[in-house]
């Protein structure tokens, strides 16, 4: 695996250098870039194009909020996981709807901070467990306060044949995608190639109109393809 290139985008100091400290002791991370303002973040990410950005939340002057968005405008191939004291829904969707395809809070353990680095920079979808059980929450809310049963039923019914344009390969490659696992990690489950992992993806968010790894979570969630 290629060495995974990083900016870390935080105001505190020693937390950047504790963050760098560690990741650059990890093999396959470098440090390229620090930023303490989402100004500098993103005026930073142009000139040294990391793979992942490590973004916090709250910041003077601009949020990671509002940078992650102007961030993923200018520079969309990018992937922004939110390292965050928030375990705050209203942060959480925020984020996801701005760009971000990973969020984790401080008080995550090491290892997990590494295994969300890897599965954003492969491009999927990172979030600790507890945060995943929001999109549920978030789905069932919607389905019971909308238009009641008759709108439940039609919406099921509707998501069973949006399943049914997907091969069963493609179901599986979605399921895999939706937990988290990496490229590689799929091919070696089913037995086929990286490259041909990705052409599954590729075809999958076509047919079924999606357009990031959040929604693909999603997707899988409220079709119950994946429990949370």
């Amino acid at each position: 695996m290629s060495t995974i290139r990083l900016m870390l985008v935080d105001d505190h100091d020693v937390v950047r250098a504790g963050l760098k400290s560690f990741l650059e002791s990890q093999e396959g991370f470098i440090v390229v870039a620090e930023a303490r303002t989402g100004e500098e973040a993103i005026n930073t990410s142009l000139l040294t194009r990391p793979d992942v950005v490590i973004m916090d939340i709250s910041m003077p002057e601009m949020s990671g909020l509002e940078a992650t968005r102007r961030l993923k405008a200018v520079y969309p191939e990018c992937q922004v996981l939110a390292l965050t004291v928030h375990q705050d829904k209203q942060y959480f969707f925020e984020m996801l709807a701005a760009g971000a395809t990973g969020y984790i809070t401080k008080q995550a353990a090491p290892e997990e901070l590494v295994a969300a680095i890897h599965s954003v920079a492969e491009g999927h979808v990172y979030l600790q467990p507890v945060l995943a059980r929001w999109l549920l929450d978030d789905y069932h809310r919607l389905l019971t306060t909308t238009h009641g049963e008759l709108h439940t039923a039609q919406r099921e019914k509707r998501i069973d044949k949006d399943l049914e344009v997907l091969t069963q390969r493609e179901r599986q490659v979605l399921e895999a995608v939706a937990q988290g696992m990496t490229s590689p990690q799929i091919g070696e489950l089913l037995g086929i190639s990286p490259k041909t992992v990705a052409r599954h993806r590729e075809r999958i968010m076509n047919k079924l109109n999606l357009h990031s790894a959040a929604e693909l979570v999603k997707y899988a969630i409220r079709t119950g393809l994946i429990e949370v």
